[in-house]
């Protein structure tokens, strides 16, 4: 016999196609009321208080007086707006017109941001996703950023840095959407922080967290919570996770006047705007979520593969050249301002130093003692210089460039000259000349190139 108990869901895409999504309408007469909106793969939407799929098991949606949707700490539309589709740029305009009003963001980033909205309803068509994050010290409007865009993404769900992990665990698994998290670096920063878990894994999809239960017998049961799925971030520094750092694109607030015409305190009329554009924005998912998907022939080139993979979900939604070279220009300076930073870094004047001993010895292998005096003459003047015995370890433990002992010394083979010159361009080191480093000018003339379809 079919168990009939409904299950709460505030969506579902089935195995036939059917899209499902849950409405909170707070103004219902006097009471607050929850129904499902329901696509079939014909396109027809219906609105109704529960469904039964092709297997049989019925969906209702949570109850109006779940405290998630109560409290608005997860936002959901109160309909359908079936008028006011209208094709992707028509949609993007209306979001940057909303975010214009009400948040001060540099233009490329205000159009960035309007896309990403849009990313988010329909992030389900895609394996792989890039997080947007403001950054900047307080009073910058970060904040405000975040519940302006926050508004208008899919299922968006409130959460603080200071908050307990374990409901964001919990709400993420079982609602999914967009995490919109304030305050992200006061209390988590480094690789080994439940959130940062979090954040490094929800970018692909199939990859969930991991985290030790007990049931009721007290027998140990791991449960995989999954966390992939957008995500706005809002702090103030940067993650000590250089991985999670390349994840991101970001708004850096605070440099520059804030404009006269935005409002000091966000009106009521926030809300009900934020409201009416989420029911046009479930609208075009109904109608566009299984028509998107990753298109490659949108990657950016000249950056690496990390960046591309998180960005390209983004560039596929973006039919516009103008706006993908904008997006692939902002993509090119992230990713040489990163390089920038690395061939600054010991690591790229340890690689100068190696790549110099090989170069004055064709056909030999490098002395680590021959590095170890190149290491010490291009250091700092105040560097303390460091030990032969330093160099081989830095050598094999961060480089994972092999040394040997040949006649009573230590050497860095030729056969690691290949590892060498990949490493060297991996930290800014381009060509064969020591002190060049890549540029922003030449990655942005590859963006140039790629977005005008040269």
């Amino acid at each position: 016999m079919t168990d009939t108990k409904p299950t709460p869901i505030v969506s579902r895409v089935l195995e036939d196609g059917t899209l499902i999504e849950a409405l909170y309408d707070p103004a219902t007469s006097s009471k607050s009321s929850t129904s499902l909106a329901v696509c079939t793969p014909d396109g027809t939407i219906d609105i109704v208080a529960s469904h039964t799929g092709p297997s049989g098991e019925r969906f209702l949606a949570y109850s109006a007086g779940n405290n998630l949707l109560a409290t608005g700490c997860v936002l959901l539309p109160s309909g359908v707006d079936i008028e006011d589709v209208g094709d992707v740029e028509d949609v993007v305009r209306a979001i940057r017109a909303f975010l214009h009003r009400y948040v001060d963001l540099s233009p490329a980033f205000e159009t960035i941001a309007a896309y990403y909205v849009l990313l988010t309803w329909v992030y389900d068509a895609f394996n792989e996703l890039g997080y947007l994050r403001f950054r900047g010290d307080y009073g910058t409007g970060k904040t405000r950023a975040l519940l302006a865009v926050g508004s208008l993404c899919y299922k968006p769900f409130f959460a603080s840095g200071a908050s307990t992990v374990s409901p964001i665990f919990h709400v993420l698994d079982a609602v999914g959407g967009t995490l919109v998290l304030d305050e992200a670096d006061l209390r988590f920063s480094d690789a080994t922080a439940d959130l940062t878990k979090i954040l490094n894994n929800g970018t692909v999809n199939g990859l969930p967290v991991l985290r030790t239960m007990a049931n009721r017998h007290r027998e140990l049961s791991p449960q995989a919570f999954r966390v992939f799925g957008p995500k706005l971030i809002a702090m103030r520094h940067r993650f000590a996770d250089d991985a999670l750092e390349s994840r991101f694109l970001t708004e850096e607030t605070g440099g520059r006047t804030l404009r006269s015409d935005i409002p000091i305190h966000l009106p009521n009329s926030l809300k009900e705007e934020a409201t009416a554009l989420r029911n046009r924005l479930l609208a075009w998912r109904f109608h566009a979520r299984h028509r998107v998907g990753p298109d490659p022939s949108r990657l950016v080139p000249g950056i690496e593969p990390r960046r591309n993979q998180t960005a390209l979900a983004l560039l596929s939604l973006v039919d516009d050249p103008a706006t993908r070279e904008l997006i692939a220009a902002e993509l090119v300076g992230d990713e040489a301002r990163v390089l920038h930073e690395r061939a600054s870094s010991l690591e790229a004047t340890m690689l100068r130093a190696v790549r110099g001993a090989l170069a004055d010895c064709p056909g030999a292998s490098a002395q680590v003692s021959d590095i170890a005096c190149r290491f010490n003459a291009l250091l700092d003047r105040d560097d303390t210089p460091r030990s032969a015995r330093f160099v081989g370890s830095f050598l094999r433990t961060k480089l994972r460039i092999r040394t040997e002992r040949s006649r009573g010394v230590y050497v860095v083979p030729r056969s690691e000259q290949k590892l060498i010159d990949a490493l060297a361009l991996r930290h800014g080191i381009a060509g064969s000349d020591d002190d060049s480093v890549v540029t922003e000018a030449g990655l942005a003339r590859e963006a140039r190139a790629y977005a005008s379809g040269a």
